[in-house]
């Protein structure tokens, strides 16, 4: 194909940018190195494979991320059309059959007639043309180096790690049972293992002794993201960490016994079939041989058989608030966008929605018609307001979209109202405001 866009990288947000610009009339190149090359963590050679877990998190307006769901909804997003193809059960959160999602992805991208999916690895940055580099956190390295030596700085890294998933058949419902995540709600979505005083700190000192994965000599000093902690460093924190994050009871009566757990492990479906669960927040480092052991101490799990066990691997990202202006060119080579989640987001929503941003960003220049970045007031406008700027460059870390970063409604300060009401009035305004800014940028 004669293309006038080169997007390297087909993970969400290099498919969601190529999916915005051919959707413009752009004729587009999909570069994605899988297929002729594996990387330490993916799986298949699937478009927009999820990595970690299968949840986009909470699907509710009225939260952030799920603000940010709608806002790319009525963008004409990819990745969330087809996430609500393969929707599983999981409450408020929007989870998906990990396979057929990605799968619905592939099929959507090579059959675009304006797109030419080609499966190779690119070593350098293009010296000429439009381009959207979207390599995400396992850039290769021959094009680490060259995006290094652009950028004029190293950059910064940190480590994210995967969670287990477990077959259903062997997971023993005479010990576990079906709540939603802490008793919200009313539909019963996640599996829940109980642990008493005594099992529990047996396995939280297990933690502590299982041995762990080596780092090499290049990942010793890179830092873990709070949001993927693994599930013995959060151990190490202290003896009840655990009990007040992924293994919180509150709220989880026990049917056979009518009370809290002193502990609770949840999983939560992790495909269409229900044939496997994911275990919630157990993303760890521990090896493999020490994970089978510890994690069948957890009642309910005793002949746990494992789908896939947990794994790390490290995430690359550039310091953007000082590397690229606010529709995401690189300001040293203005042909080159960035997207995703090396440019310093964290998050499967978050760094599709900064795809279909880069991707609207460049069809609007293309065809001759400027936009302006959405309102601060968005999701969309917030979260690339902090990577393009609203964040100190020197301490620059990834960021999950939150109401933090968008600017203060009038009257939502403070006590006068409660936190519902607050995130309430953060999602009305932004409706409002992306209808505006939709207006404007019509033809794009």
């Amino acid at each position: 194909m004669d293309y006038q866009v080169h997007v390297i990288g087909g993970g969400l947000a290099g498919s969601e940018a190529a999916w915005q610009l051919a959707e413009a009339g752009i004729r587009v190149r999909l570069s994605e190195m899988r297929g002729i090359e594996a990387t330490p963590a993916h799986q298949t050679d699937s478009l927009a494979e999820l990595v970690c877990s299968n949840s986009f998190r909470s699907d509710d307006p009225n939260n952030a991320v799920g603000l940010l769901h709608a806002e790319m909804r009525a963008l004409g997003s990819l990745i969330l059309k087809t996430a609500d193809a393969h929707r599983v059960p999981a409450g408020s959160a929007l989870a998906v059959d990990r396979e057929g999602y990605a799968e619905g992805v592939t099929r959507a991208i090579t059959d675009h007639p304006n797109i030419d999916l080609v499966r190779e690895r690119i070593d350098a940055l293009p010296d000429t043309g439009p381009t959207i580099v979207a390599t995400g956190p396992l850039t290769a390295a021959a094009l680490a180096g060259s995006i290094g030596d652009a950028t004029g700085a190293d950059a910064l890294a940190f480590f994210d790690a995967i969670a287990p998933i477990v077959h259903h058949h062997s997971i023993d419902m005479d010990v576990a049972w079906m709540a939603s995540r802490w008793d919200k709600g009313e539909t019963k979505d996640y599996i829940n293992c109980p642990m008493d005083k005594e099992q529990y700190l047996a396995f939280h000192q297990a933690l502590l002794d299982g041995e762990k994965g080596e780092f090499k000599d290049w990942e010793k000093d890179t830092p873990y993201f709070d949001g993927c902690m693994p599930i013995e460093v959060m151990a190490e924190r202290g003896v009840d960490t655990l009990r007040y994050g992924p293994m919180k009871p509150v709220g989880l009566d026990n049917p056979r016994t009518g009370r809290w757990p002193y502990a609770v492990v949840q999983l939560r479906q992790d495909n269409a079939l229900g044939t496997l669960w994911n275990i919630v927040g157990f993303q760890t480092k521990l090896k493999h041989g020490e994970q089978t052991r510890i994690f069948r101490t957890i009642p309910g799990l005793e002949k746990a058989e494992f789908a896939r066990l947990g794994g790390l691997h490290r995430n690359t990202f550039i310091q953007s608030p000082k590397l690229l202006d606010a529709a995401l060119t690189l300001k040293s080579r203005p042909h080159i966008r960035f997207a995703g989640q090396i440019t310093g987001c964290e998050g499967y929503v978050e760094s599709a929605a900064i795809g279909l941003l880069a991707g609207r960003f460049l069809a609007a220049e293309l065809l001759g018609k400027p936009v302006a970045p959405p309102p601060l007031t968005t999701a969309l406008g917030a979260l690339l307001g902090h990577i393009t700027g609203g964040a100190d460059a020197e301490s620059y870390q990834p960021m999950n979209v939150n109401f933090g970063l968008f600017p203060p409604v009038e009257g939502a300060r403070g006590g006068r109202k409660r936190k519902a009401d607050r995130k309430a009035m953060f999602a009305e305004r932004a409706v409002e405001d992306l209808k505006g800014w939709m207006a404007e940028t019509t033809s794009v």
